[in-house]
């Protein structure tokens, strides 16, 4: 579990690249202190396994499924990349509930500065937009952050320019592609609501059944 606040950006050294699967070598330092083999550290907001620790860095596998969902099939040697290590129990939740699952991308449509703030529009598909709401929360990237505007085509943060520095916003340019993940609660809520709805809809039992059977 993340919290989507960043706590370092990564470097990519190095990709080893399958039919569908890649291995991620990334160039760190923040996120090392206290990581072992196995822990779990976002990049851009996916969550990876620690699978070894190189001194300055550490690698990662990467499933054919994040490859399919995330922009990390876009990556190269050298991409920059927001790095987070799993919350500890006893940490501050400065952002929100992050778990590190991307559900898919977006691409940046516009970027607009005002005063001190700087405005990023981005487009996603339906699927995506319905469970973004207003003052709501939405990860990009691994970023938590707050949602200023939303309609059925794109939706809208504005973040101040410390969140541009210490994170890989700073060098995002208009198309470039970004991973989402919507805030859980939302995709929960939704889960658990649907099997009441499918039971009434498929429910056999009427008041004229009811009647012919004596009740």
């Amino acid at each position: 579990m993340f919290t989507g606040i960043i706590e370092e950006i990564g470097t990519i050294r190095g990709i080893s690249r399958g039919s569908s699967s890649f291995v991620l070598d990334i160039g760190c330092r923040e996120v090392l202190k206290g990581s072992k083999e196995g822990d779990s550290i976002a990049v851009n907001g996916v969550c990876l396994t620690v699978t070894s620790l190189t001194g300055n860095g550490f690698t990662a596998d990467v499933m054919p499924e994040t490859v399919h969902r995330s922009n990390i099939s876009l990556m190269r040697q050298g991409s920059c990349v927001n790095l987070e290590r799993a919350m500890a129990a006893d940490g501050r939740f400065g952002g929100h509930i992050v778990s590190g699952h991307v559900d898919g991308m977006g691409m940046i449509r516009e970027i607009r500065e005002d005063v001190n703030a700087v405005w990023y529009t981005v487009e996603a598909e339906p699927a995506l937009l319905r469970y973004i709401v207003e003052k709501g929360s939405i990860t990009i990237d691994g970023i938590s952050l707050t949602v200023a505007y939303v309609d059925r085509t794109c939706f809208k943060v504005s973040i101040i320019p410390h969140t541009r520095k210490i994170t890989t916003l700073g060098q995002r340019r208009v198309k470039d592609v970004v991973n989402l993940e919507n805030d859980i609660i939302g995709k929960y809520v939704e889960k658990l609501m649907l099997p009441a709805e499918e039971e009434k809809k498929e429910s056999r039992l009427t008041e004229e059944f009811l009647r012919s059977n004596g009740f």
